[in-house]
């Protein structure tokens, strides 16, 4: 069995201090504690079974028999209720794993609600800009047309 780990946790490995770092370290901990629970489920899993092949054994005493019997009950009891052990914490990663997802998920969302903001903000005062220069544009055009000497003769000739 690999007793090195095989949960991998992101962040925490620098200097600092805070939630994040006692978040980190509150992470590390119940990731050993996992692991912990898993190999004790697992090797009580192997050795259970282990010994439910070796009490199968048929032998001539009717005595042996049912003494192994009893052995081979009380073997495969701990072995469900390791397997149910494992099942019970599978069903809790699933939860831990959606539920940090959600957190996670939310802070993505918050930060790109925060990024939207700032692009709309700056697309607003771009537009308002856009608007003043084509307003003094025109204002400077309509002079221009109004006081022409083209417009003047036309309006002379009409």
């Amino acid at each position: 069995m690999n007793k090195a780990g095989g949960i991998a946790i992101g962040g925490g490995g620098g200097v600092g201090s805070g939630p994040t770092t006692s978040a980190a370290a509150a992470a590390a901990q119940k990731q050993k504690a996992l692991m912990v629970r898993v190999e004790t489920d697992i090797a009580n899993i192997v050795d259970n079974f282990t010994h439910l092949v070796n009490a199968a054994r048929i032998n001539d005493t009717p005595v042996r028999n049912s003494q192994e019997a009893c052995t081979m009950d009380m073997r495969a009891s701990r072995m469900a209720q390791a397997a149910d052990s494992l099942l019970k914490l599978v069903s809790e990663l699933k939860q831990t794993a959606i539920f940090s997802g959600f957190a996670s998920l939310n802070d993505h969302v918050d930060q790109r609600i925060g990024e939207f903001t700032q692009l709309a903000e700056k697309t607003d005062s771009l537009l308002a800009r856009v608007g003043e220069e084509a307003a003094a544009s025109l204002k400077e055009l309509e002079t221009h047309y109004y006081s022409s000497a083209q417009r003047t003769t036309q309006t002379l000739e009409t």
